[in-house]
């Protein structure tokens, strides 16, 4: 996306007969005067090192998805807490598959609580493509600065900060105006079973109003060459899980023979990679635009403020851009197949397994009549594994301005705005609660350290884990302290 203003040309024509209406972005919420107080109450350089030496620790236990046992995990973290009193337990919804929730509870509670939620589990890694000394479970500082190991982005950092966010406000006996809860769970990777066992058996011990989880990071010249923008998650894709099997007659592989499954699946896919549905675009891409274009001015911001600009030029620019496009509509991607691989059997039946992301306003149930009408073929039939609507939560509120405010504190060409996530993370059973959930990891990443995710060579800096806390740590104060 980095070249979607070189259109700049054509823009100065229609300057005067298309200027559209600026967008007004949303005001700030002010921090309240009491957390200011408590901003620099922390030791940052000790506690950043402190952190990154958490972390490293966090690395090293081994809690890849599958088979998971998070219970390490959580035993790992527990014991951190447990040295600073800080009340916790863990709760296991199979063996080995724990759930840590630890909270600081408010002497007189105005607010519901705040819950800083993350996924103990990661995914599995091909260490032997890993560095010799920085593989995936090694926790590894090297002479850069870079701490190494799968789930340093995703998303043992993050629960890292979370951790120490906890720590300090006990240490500190910062006051509190709400509970302040720590969960972190299991098998996000997979099935997101932790979380909804927390949801169903253990709601009573959260029963938050806000939480911060994995989500947008900072990210380099993500809009404009030189910036960095935090696009924070205020909303998520939902989930339409889909097994299309053709059904035909049986048959001897030697003989080509109109009609059976495989030819009848082949051509039921080729539909469906034809279907161009018209893209949407999300509030929160204009907010953030115009949050872009606001600090970048001259021309380019004109163009970012302005939402028929945007739709004009940008649109095609980011239809071109998978991950954008992603956010744009829709989406139809084939991750398997199934049925009989006898090279001389023609099957009876074979599959495809497609996962279908589904924009907010969309049901999962207008997608699959969809699909069913583009394939038009009563010997394809569609079975649903799982199905869950797009969440969304509201920027105009005071802990994302919090976020937002403190991810840019004091650094200049960086912004913060809202975004639409094309995945979707453990945030989506909480909005099911009412619960406002935001998906911000206080890291600046380029696109080379992006790689790491669910890749080789994960890694962060010891850079981003000291200005994470602080930014963590100064946002949840701002929202929790008492007033």
């Amino acid at each position: 996306m980095r070249r979607v203003l070189s259109f700049f040309a054509w823009v100065f024509a229609l300057l005067v007969v298309l200027p559209g209406c600026a967008v007004t972005t949303s005001p700030e919420i002010a921090a309240p005067t009491a957390a200011r107080r408590w901003y620099d109450a922390v030791d940052w350089k000790k506690a950043g090192d402190e952190a990154t030496e958490v972390l490293r620790g966090y690395l090293r236990v081994d809690t890849t998805n599958p088979p998971g046992n998070e219970t390490r995990g959580a035993e790992y973290m527990g014991a951190i807490l447990a040295r600073e009193h800080i009340p916790y337990e863990i709760v296991e919804y199979a063996p080995g598959r724990g759930n840590l929730i630890a909270r600081l509870d408010s002497e007189r509670p105005m607010e519901r609580p705040l819950c800083l939620l993350s996924h103990i589990d990661v995914v599995t890694a091909e260490a032997e493509k890993w560095p010799k000394d920085k593989g995936p479970l090694s926790g590894a500082l090297d002479e850069k600065g870079y701490i190494w190991g799968r789930g340093a982005l995703d998303m043992k950092g993050l629960g890292a900060l979370e951790l120490m966010t906890m720590v300090w406000l006990k240490r500190l006996n910062v006051p509190l105006r709400r509970h302040v809860i720590l969960l972190a769970v299991a098998a996000e990777e997979s099935d997101s079973g932790g979380v909804q066992f927390i949801v169903d058996k253990h709601w009573g011990k959260i029963g938050c109003s806000h939480s911060v989880n994995e989500g947008g990071m900072g990210i380099h010249d993500l809009l404009v060459d030189g910036q960095t923008v935090y696009a924070i998650s205020v909303a998520e894709k939902g989930v339409l899980w889909l097994k299309m099997t053709a059904h035909g007659e049986a048959g001897h592989g030697s003989t080509p023979v109109p009609g059976r499954a495989p030819e009848r699946l082949l051509r039921a896919l080729d539909r469906l990679s034809k279907r161009d549905p018209d893209p949407v675009i999300h509030p929160s891409l204009y907010e953030l635009a115009a949050r872009v274009g606001e600090q970048t001015g001259g021309l380019k911001g004109f163009v970012l403020r302005r939402p028929t600009l945007v739709r004009k030029f940008v649109m095609g620019k980011l239809l071109e851009n998978p991950p954008a496009r992603a956010t744009l509509v829709d989406t139809v991607n084939v991750t398997g197949f199934e049925g009989k691989k006898e090279p001389n059997v023609i099957p009876s039946e074979v599959s495809a397994i497609l996962d279908c992301r589904v924009l907010p306003g969309t049901r999962p149930i207008d997608l699959y009549v969809e699909l069913r009408r583009v394939v038009d073929d009563p010997n394809v039939t569609f079975e649903i594994l799982d199905a869950m609507e797009a969440g969304q939560s509201t920027w105009e509120d005071p802990f994302f301005s919090a976020m937002a405010r403190h991810a840019v504190d004091g650094r200049a060409n960086v912004v913060a705005g809202p975004a639409l996530s094309p995945g979707y993370t453990d945030s989506l059973f909480l909005r099911k609660k009412g619960v406002r959930t935001y998906g911000f990891v206080p890291f600046e990443v380029n696109k080379e350290e992006m790689n790491g995710f669910h890749g080789r060579d994960e890694r962060v800096s010891v850079a981003n884990v000291h200005r994470g806390l602080r930014a963590l740590f100064r946002a949840v104060v701002d929202v929790s302290v008492a007033r």
